[in-house]
């Protein structure tokens, strides 16, 4: 069965950085789709953060990721990264892989069935 297992979340001060994984299992070869992360905030909807192409030649970041986060992806190890630095009680959310999507310079786009980890917890104290 195929599974996106997402890690590397937890609680950490304002200006103090993480770094999430998403490893695909189940067999799944990820390297031909183009990957991304969302984030849900408490009582909002889901949102796109960030995402990359298969190649790796293009990425996308929200206003809010530019200039903090980093995407990055592994073929070879079926894993998609997010570095986040510097870090605000605003990016304070369940972070979200996804397989499956559009992206260019200026957007990011879900397909009609997208693919979606189960989530992993950040939460920034002030």
């Amino acid at each position: 069965q195929v599974h996106l297992v997402e890690s590397g979340g937890g609680l950490v001060q304002a200006g103090g950085s993480l770094r999430l994984s998403c490893t695909a299992s189940g067999g799944w070869t990820i390297d031909i789709y183009h990957m991304g992360w969302f984030r849900q905030a408490p009582g909002k909807e889901r949102e796109v953060v960030s995402c990359i192409n298969w190649r790796e030649t293009i990425t996308y970041y929200d206003v809010s990721a530019k200039g903090r986060f980093t995407i990055s992806r592994d073929n070879p190890k079926s894993t998609l990264y997010l570095r986040m630095d510097n870090l605000t009680p605003g990016d304070t959310g369940v972070y979200f892989c996804v397989v499956d999507l559009t992206v260019n310079q200026n957007f990011c786009q879900l397909s009609a069935r997208p693919f979606w980890g189960q989530g992993t917890q950040v939460t920034v104290s002030s």
